[in-house]
């Protein structure tokens, strides 16, 4: 049985959108979901749940809301240390649920004075997400961080840039993480349950349109059919040679339970 229903990358695509991101984000999600649904599906499902800082720079990563609403409206607690951050999700969930997406999210918001240290947290949570945070810490502040989080809930599924991708990294502008270099970080916190590369759409990283093009696209057909076949792409992923995967995956992720 899966742990989430099934979304198709047309479907994620409005909360995109309510993000101000287009179809790459929407295939992101599609392709970071296939990877958490097939741990999900070993867990017992979490009544709370904490989104561990907000992406450095593309997104909010609403695709998270959705998996707490998925997971019977979760209580959601979503922090980051930079106020813009904070405001921008907010700003993103709005638009989403106007559009009738998310609307069973209601959020609380915290702002921290230090992503490492995180003092303002002090109930248990039962997982832990957090996607594009980790490669803007220090290495210090990164293994801290981890082990805090660790702390805090019994799982955590935790999605970086993948550094080995020098195209994406360069065009992102993001600074990223090696996939060995993510599982040497997790590994004083839990069991590494799962790892590996993600996200490896069929058009060049840094790809832009502009936001009317954007809007376009959720309405066109042929959009839509790009979109479809972009989703079994997505699901063909792991069949790639891992030398490949590891040069052309704009995503490493690292799934750890506490021994």
């Amino acid at each position: 049985m899966k742990a989430l229903n099934f979304r198709s990358i047309k479907s994620l695509y409005p909360l995109a959108l309510a993000e101000s991101e287009g179809v790459g984000t929407a295939y992101e999600y599609f392709a970071k979901r296939l990877a958490l649904d097939r741990w999900l599906v070993r867990r017992p499902r979490p009544g709370r749940i904490l989104v561990a800082g907000l992406p450095e720079k593309y997104g909010s990563s609403l695709d998270f809301f959705l998996l707490a609403q998925e997971m019977t409206a979760a209580r959601v607690v979503v922090i980051d240390d930079r106020p813009a951050a904070l405001d921008k999700v907010r700003q993103s969930l709005a638009k989403a649920q106007a559009n009738g997406e998310l609307t069973q999210v209601q959020p609380h918001f915290t702002l921290v004075a230090d992503m490492a240290r995180l003092d303002e947290l002090s109930e248990a949570f039962d997982l832990c997400l957090g996607s594009e945070v980790l490669q803007r810490l220090s290495i210090r502040c990164r293994q801290q961080c981890i082990e805090r989080l660790g702390r805090l809930a019994p799982a955590l599924a935790l999605f970086a840039p993948n550094s080995d991708n020098p195209s994406h990294t360069s065009l992102s502008g993001l600074s990223g993480l090696g996939l060995a270099e993510l599982r040497v970080l997790v590994e004083p916190t839990g069991v590494l349950a799962a790892s590996g590369y993600v996200d490896m759409p069929p058009f060049p990283p840094g790809l832009t349109r502009s936001s009317e093009q954007r809007n376009q696209a959720a309405a066109g057909r042929l959009e839509g059919l790009a979109m479809w076949g972009l989703g079994y792409f997505a699901r063909m992923e792991w069949l790639s040679p891992s030398s490949w995967r590891r040069s052309h995956s704009h995503i490493v992720y690292a799934f750890v339970e506490r021994r």
